[in-house]
């Protein structure tokens, strides 16, 4: 609670590169991204006092945390990730989450097939949250779009919100506007670091490939990943729904 929206916030994440894809100079930049969290950690700070809170002080935060992420976007490279792909044949690279899942897929030429695994292991080794509150926005957008602004949306949100009352499958998968107003990409990256494990993980290749020669390739690349406890995923049992006739 308070950060619904996060795994499918993360999803959009993974396309935004790595340390080495999507930067001009990764050692700069991860020191102008630290500041651009210590910036906004106090922005939410003085934002969300219930009691006290100084508009004026507010305003510098703000643009303080907005002067530093100007700072840290000087060192990006927009879209290298897929640039890549598609430079290499790729296409349909896309992303979906769900309640229970997020998926990552694209097509490469069978003759591609290590670069795929270079490519897919090291943006869940390496993950960075660039662009973050960008990307943010863009996501608020969508919830605007597919919910907030739908009739359908809105009515299928009020329907799950209403059928689960415990179990968490009640939060909406693109997040509460609150929360996509306050999580920071340093819960960004504390998501990933707990739940992005090989346990969690399920690598499918398939097309005209040898499992001879692709099974190895995988093994090489993605057994690159630390093995990390799993995560508690315990959860409220959601209680018995009854009905009766009419």
């Amino acid at each position: 609670m308070g950060k619904t929206g996060l795994a499918h916030m993360f999803e959009h994440m993974a396309f935004k590169g790595t340390d080495k894809i999507g930067t001009k100079n990764y050692a700069a930049e991860k020191a102008a991204l630290a500041k651009v969290e210590t910036a906004y950690a106090a922005y939410l700070a003085e934002r969300d006092k219930t009691i006290g809170r100084d508009e004026n002080k507010l305003k510098e935060l703000e643009k303080a945390w907005k002067d530093a992420i100007a700072e840290a976007d000087k060192y990006v490279k927009p879209n290298e990730f897929g640039e890549i792909v598609e430079r290499e044949g790729g296409e349909g690279m896309n992303a979906n989450t769900s309640d229970d899942e997020t998926n990552y897929y694209f097509s490469f030429p069978s003759n591609r097939l290590e670069l795929w695994a270079y490519l897919e292991s090291e943006r869940f080794l390496h993950p960075v949250m660039r662009e973050f509150y960008k990307e943010r926005d863009v996501v608020q957008e969508e919830r605007r779009m597919r919910t907030d602004s739908s009739p359908i949306g809105r009515l299928i949100e009020q329907f799950i919100t209403a059928s689960f009352q415990a179990h968490p499958y009640h939060r909406p998968t693109v997040g509460w506007m609150s929360d996509l107003n306050s999580f920071s990409a340093t819960d960004a990256q504390m998501f990933f670091d707990q739940y992005y494990i090989p346990s969690n993980m399920v690598v499918a290749v398939v097309g005209d490939v040898k499992a001879s020669e692709t099974i190895p390739l995988v093994e090489e690349y993605f057994g690159r990943l630390p093995t990390k406890p799993p995560p508690d995923e315990r959860t409220t049992t959601e209680p018995p729904q009854n009905s009766s006739d009419a």
